[in-house]
C-alpha cells in the first residue's frame, strides 16, 4: 500500500502540468471572470436585493475584466454600492493587468521575483523580452494610480458644488478608474439612466478630463516610461514615435469625419453650437479607441459614421496599455507594407530602420482574425436577434475591440448572441495572438521541414 501511494504521488509529480506564461495569462484572466461572477449573483450586488441571472452577470463580469464596457441593463440603476465596488475593482485588474494587482504584494513584502513571474510580467506587458519588466511594472503601479487619482480628484472639484461631498467623491473615482482602463461603464444613471455621458455632453471639465484619462490609458505602458526618462522626441524610439504620431493623426483624422458626416445631423450634433460640435467629436473620436463612453446616440450615428467607427475601434490603443484592439502600431505597420508593395518593395522602412517580415505577418495575422470574426459574428447576431446586420457588425467590432459602444442592441440581444459577444470580449482582451500562440502552438514539429515552392498567380 505505501509503495502503491509513493508511485502514484511520483506518477502526479511526473504528470503536472506546466502552463506557459501566456496559458497563464488566459486562464487567470478566466479565474477572475468567474469570480466576478460569482459575487454579481449574489442578492447583495443587485440593487433591488434579487439574484441577478448568471449569464447577465457573467456577461458584466466579462465586460468589466475586459474593460469592454458593454452592459445589459444601467450601471447605477441595477447594480448596488457593493455590485459597482464589484465591477470597479474588475475593471482596475482587468486594465491594469492581474500581474500589476500581484506584484503590488511582491513590491510591499521585498520578496525576489522569480524567473517565471519575470516572463508573466514581460507577457501581460506585451514586452519582447524580459529585462527591464519588472522596473516597468513599478513604472506601471506608481504611474497608473497617480494618473487617476488626478482624474479623480478633478472629477471630484468639477461635481462637488452640484452634486455634493459622497455623489460627488464616488463619481469621480469610478469614473477616472473606467476612463484610464478605457472600461466605459458609468455610474450616471441618476440623472439618466442607460445614456452614458450625453447628460454631460456640454460640460467641457468632465469630457476634456475623460479624453486626457482615455488617451493617456490607451499610450502603453513602454511609452509613459519613455516619455518620463527620455523626454526628447528625437531620441525616442521607433515605436514610441509610431504610437504618438498615429494616435495624435487618428484622433484629429476621426474628429474631422465626425464633424464632417454629423454636421446637420440631428439625432447627434446637428441641434449643438459650433464648440459643443467640435467638442463632442474630438470626444467620440477618442472614446472610439477602446473606451465605450458615449457622449452622443450611437444609434443615431448615419452609415458612413457607423463605418468610420468600426475602423477605429478595430485599431484601438497601443500594445501593452489598458486599450484593446488591433493596436495602433499594428495598423500603421500594415499601411507601410501595402505601402510598400504598391511600390514594388519586399521590406517595410520606416525612421530609418527596417521591420522584419515575422512582425509584419504578425500584425496582418492579427487584423484578418479580427475582421473574419467581426463578419461571423455579425452574421450569427442578426439572423439569432431581431437587429440589422450594421448594427451587429457595431456590436461585433465593439466587443472584439474591447471598446463598449452600442448602437442599442445589447439588450435585444438573443441568448447565443449574448454568449458570442462574451467570447469575443474575452478574446479581444487576452489577445488573439496570445491564445493562438499559447493554446495552439505547443509542437513546433511541423517547422523542421517544408514542402517545395509552388507558383501561384496572385493579382
Amino acid at each position: 500500500m505505501a509503495k502503491s501511494s509513493r508511485l502514484l504521488r511520483f506518477w502526479l509529480k511526473k504528470r503536472r502540468v506546466r502552463l506557459s506564461p501566456m496559458q497563464t495569462i488566459a486562464l487567470v484572466f478566466a479565474g477572475i471572470i468567474l469570480l466576478g461572477t460569482l459575487l454579481l449573483t449574489l442578492p447583495s450586488a443587485s440593487r433591488d436585493g434579487q439574484t441577478t441571472s448568471v449569464l447577465d452577470a457573467l456577461f458584466t463580469a466579462t465586460s468589466a475584466t475586459c474593460v469592454t464596457g458593454l452592459v445589459r441593463f444601467d450601471t447605477w440603476s441595477h447594480w448596488s454600492g457593493f455590485g459597482q465596488t464589484v465591477i470597479l475593482l474588475l475593471i482596475e485588474i482587468g486594465g491594469l493587468g492581474f500581474m500589476s494587482a500581484a506584484s503590488i504584494v511582491v513590491f510591499l513584502f521585498r520578496r525576489r521575483v522569480s524567473l517565471r513571474q519575470r516572463m508573466v510580467m514581460a507577457q501581460a506587458l506585451s514586452l519582447n523580452e524580459m529585462e527591464g519588466a519588472v522596473r516597468l511594472q513599478k513604472w506601471v503601479l506608481i504611474g497608473s494610480v497617480s494618473i487617476q487619482l488626478l482624474g479623480a480628484l478633478v472629477l471630484f472639484l468639477r461635481f462637488l458644488p452640484d452634486y455634493g461631498l459622497e455623489q460627488s467623491a464616488v463619481w469621480g473615482i469610478f469614473h477616472a478608474v473606467s476612463a484610464f482602463c478605457n472600461a466605459g461603464f458609468d455610474i450616471f444613471g441618476s440623472i439618466q439612466p442607460g445614456t452614458s455621458v450625453i447628460c454631460l455632453n456640454d460640460d467641457p471639465v468632465v469630457l476634456c478630463t475623460l479624453m486626457v484619462l482615455i488617451v493617456a490609458g490607451g499610450l502603453g505602458f513602454l511609452v509613459w516610461e519613455e516619455l518620463v526618462r527620455v523626454r526628447s522626441f528625437r531620441k525616442f524610439s521607433v515605436y514610441t514615435k509610431l504610437v504618438l504620431l498615429t494616435t495624435g493623426v487618428l484622433i484629429l483624422f476621426g474628429a474631422a469625419l465626425v464633424l464632417v458626416l454629423e454636421w446637420n445631423n440631428p439625432d447627434t450634433l446637428g441641434a449643438m453650437p459650433v464648440w459643443q460640435k467640435t467638442l463632442n467629436a474630438f470626444f467620440q473620436s477618442v472614446t472610439l479607441r477602446t473606451a465605450g463612453f458615449a457622449s452622443v446616440d450611437q444609434g443615431g450615428l448615419t452609415d458612413a459614421s457607423k463605418a468610420i467607427s468600426m475602423v477605429l475601434m478595430l485599431i484601438g490603443g497601443s500594445s501593452g496599455s489598458t486599450a484593446g484592439g488591433l493596436k495602433t502600431v499594428s495598423f500603421i505597420v500594415i499601411l507601410l507594407f501595402i505601402w510598400a508593395r504598391a511600390r514594388g518593395r519586399h521590406t517595410v522602412h520606416v525612421f530609418h530602420r527596417s521591420v522584419p517580415a515575422e512582425k509584419v505577418l504578425d500584425a496582418m495575422t492579427i487584423a484578418g482574425i479580427l475582421v473574419m470574426l467581426a463578419g461571423l459574428g455579425a452574421v450569427i447576431i442578426s439572423a439569432t436577434s431581431p437587429v440589422g446586420f450594421v448594427d451587429a457588425l457595431f456590436e461585433t467590432v465593439s466587443a472584439l475591440g474591447t471598446v463598449g459602444l452600442t448602437t442599442g442592441i445589447t439588450t435585444a440581444l438573443s441568448i447565443p448572441a449574448q454568449i458570442l459577444v462574451i467570447i469575443f470580449m474575452y478574446f479581444g482582451r487576452v489577445g488573439v495572438l496570445t491564445i493562438s500562440l499559447g493554446f495552439l502552438m505547443g509542437d513546433r514539429a511541423a517547422d523542421r521541414f517544408q514542402y517545395a515552392y509552388t507558383n501561384l498567380l496572385i493579382g
